[in-house]
């Protein structure tokens, strides 16, 4: 079944999978590469190999049209993040044959923008990392291109935020967690379903442009989020501290992935985190 796969997502964790999920629903071949396949549902095809060992990308189908690269580094640090970005995406474009590959989406992040006073920031703004994982990123943003010129799409996410994903929670309960209150520190995030389903859009979509960021329609201070869910969940009051950092403070856009047909389920964070919390046993 694997040699009859059209599209390969490389990384399957918690978004890969959710995508995987959406394009299996519609009908597409998927085969999901990562180093253990135990943890992949029944049925779904796997792939046991890692980016980082280009020998293990041999077994790889020859068939592949479309590529989701959504991988993640097992650690935070340059180093790691360079072996999975940059060496583990080379090492998977030499893999597969670019003959037949017609699209490849790459995930980055909205790290690559830097620091913007709480401004407006959308895909025409300038890069300006400020720490090593938007510079690795922008690095990998740039093979993607050099390698597959406008076959390839950058989708640039904001902070994810699901089910499986609690450590904020966990922070306000605990009253650990702090907040600027002045000025105003903004904050982005994307529910992990509607980072999919970007993702499995971006790769069906006929004539894409080069880079989306995905992001939820209503950018917060981050002092408002956090009074919200500590109301919601009986938490403490969130003490004043500083704004976490290297981050940078901006409220993005999604006008152009709007634009383009996509649309978030969950449009508003604070009614997301909000069901998660009602839906938390």
């Amino acid at each position: 079944m694997a040699d009859a796969a059209s599209v390969l997502i490389a990384g399957c964790g918690d978004v890969g999978m959710r995508a995987a999920a959406l394009l299996r629903a519609r009908g597409e071949a998927v085969l999901c590469l990562r180093r253990n396949t135990a943890a992949l549902p029944p049925g779904q095809p796997g792939l046991a190999a890692a980016l980082t060992d280009a020998a293990s990308l041999r077994a790889l189908p020859r068939g592949i049209r479309r590529l989701l690269f959504v991988a993640a580094p097992d650690a935070r640090d340059a180093v790691a993040y360079r072996r999975i970005y940059v060496h583990g995406l080379a090492h998977l474009l030499d893999a597969l044959d670019p003959d037949r590959l017609q699209r490849a989406v790459l995930v980055s992040s909205s790290a690559v923008y830097g620091e913007h006073g709480g401004g407006r920031v959308d895909e025409d703004t300038p890069p300006a990392p400020l720490a090593f994982n938007g510079r690795v990123l922008l690095e990998a943003e740039r093979l993607l291109r050099a390698r597959v010129s406008d076959r390839g799409v950058v989708l640039r996410l904001a902070g994810l935020y699901g089910p499986a994903r609690t450590q904020l929670l966990a922070a306000l309960r605990a009253g650990t967690a702090r907040a600027p209150a002045e000025p105003p520190f903004y904050v982005n995030r994307i529910h992990v379903d509607d980072a999919a389903a970007a993702l499995a859009h971006l790769l069906a979509l006929p004539a894409p442009a080069p880079c989306y960021l995905g992001v939820d329609d209503t950018p917060l201070p981050l002092h408002e989020l956090y009074a919200f869910l500590a109301e919601r969940i009986g938490a403490p009051p969130v003490a004043a501290g500083p704004s976490p950092p290297a981050i940078g403070n901006k409220r993005l856009s999604n006008a152009r992935l709007r634009a383009s047909g996509w649309a978030p389920r969950w449009p508003e964070t604070c009614a997301g985190y909000a069901a998660l919390i009602a839906a938390a046993p």
